[in-house]
């Protein structure tokens, strides 16, 4: 009877033994779809500040790096809406994504929504944004002229090919010049890009100069000594998107400098005078203080362009023609670029009131030629 069970026993491991569990597939998990409801706007004015509408949704929740919206032009050149959002949550529910503001010039672009997850970038619809001035608007300066110059700030500065940072010939140091009624002191760490946009800023330093005051460090950028070095010359259109500064004591400027005669300020701006642009042609001696509190202000994003005209510079402020000095820049004129934020020393306009730093912003610089 032992005998008999130990060889029953034995069997049934045997058989225990050679039993297989065979695993049974669940069902298939489909991928997350992510779908483009609507994208607005299709049609914008040249020169006006405009933002974008994105309507997404998916099959199922899901969390991208980032969502924003892409412009081209036929050219393929980059115009992309600022301020994309991080770590967004899409939802069968849907999402709405509103951009930030930017100006175009008149063309036909091709704009379309994106995302980004663990897989890369993935386009959405794409569809046309016509850029054109209403009925009846006078016409864009730009029209009929070539884009030769283009800095957008949506990738690291060029520094030595297109811009040079730490010295100009129109600094009488070289780095600062304290008879110019300027804090400055030029820092390679005072320019930032991040989001399309170049920041620059100001704040004290570690320096003295020549009067005895104490420099504050803030940034430049010139095409004097790039390797381009380039130049804007007669018959130019130049356009720019900068944010006005808040802090007493900020004086942010785009002009243009060669050899001392061929200064023409495309801008200049003092938070004391918080509605007032300062356009100067220091060529003909010739100036416009254009007053706009509905335009100009702290905090504002202003587009300011320039017709280097030889019989008239023309200054427009978001896309109207506000100044045309009627004096020009004669057929020969030619110079470097120069895009800073200057700190005011105090003489004719106030110096700041403290250490808090200072800062100013520029979407883009263009010229048309």
């Amino acid at each position: 009877m032992r005998t008999l069970a130990r060889i029953r026993s034995a069997a049934t491991a045997a058989s225990a033994a050679l039993v297989i569990v065979l695993a049974v597939p669940g069902p298939a998990h489909a991928a997350t779809t992510i779908t483009q409801d609507s994208l607005a706007p299709t049609s914008a004015s040249p020169g006006i500040s405009t933002t974008a509408t994105l309507k997404v949704h998916s099959t199922s929740c899901t969390t991208v790096q980032q969502l924003g919206i892409a412009v081209r032009d036929s050219a393929g050149r980059n115009f992309d809406f600022p301020n994309s959002l991080s770590n967004v949550t899409i939802c069968p529910s849907g999402f709405t994504y509103t951009s930030g503001a930017r100006t175009f010039l008149a063309g036909t672009y091709t704009e379309f929504g994106y995302y980004l997850d663990s897989t890369g970038y993935h386009n959405l619809s794409s569809q046309s944004l016509t850029v054109a001035p209403p009925s009846g608007a006078p016409s864009n300066p730009a029209q009929g002229k070539t884009l030769t110059f283009d800095e957008e700030f949506n990738q690291p500065i060029a520094y030595g090919t297109r811009w040079i940072r730490t010295t100009t010939s129109a600094y009488q140091y070289g780095n600062h010049n304290p008879n110019d009624d300027k804090l400055d002191w030029l820092q390679q760490s005072a320019v930032n890009v991040a989001g399309g946009v170049a920041t620059f800023t100001a704040q004290p330093g570690s320096h003295t100069l020549e009067n005895g005051k104490r420099a504050w460090d803030t940034g430049l950028l010139t095409t004097e000594g790039s390797s381009e070095g380039f130049q804007v010359r007669t018959n130019d259109y130049i356009e720019t998107r900068v944010q006005m500064p808040s802090g007493l004591g900020a004086w942010p400027a785009l002009w243009s400098w060669r050899n001392g005669d061929t200064e023409v300020d495309k801008y200049e701006y003092h938070p004391d005078n918080p509605n007032l642009l300062e356009l100067t042609n220091h060529i003909k001696n010739s100036q416009d203080y254009y007053t706009d509190a509905a335009g100009v202000a702290p905090g504002d994003w202003v587009v300011i362009g320039l017709v280097y005209g030889a019989s008239s510079v023309d200054w427009y402020v978001n896309g109207v023609k506000v100044f045309s000095d009627n004096t020009g820049v004669g057929t020969s004129f030619s110079a470097y670029l120069i895009l800073n934020l200057s700190v005011d020393a105090g003489t004719y306009h106030p110096a700041p009131q403290n250490t808090t730093p200072i800062t100013s912003a520029a979407d883009y610089v263009r010229v048309y030629r």
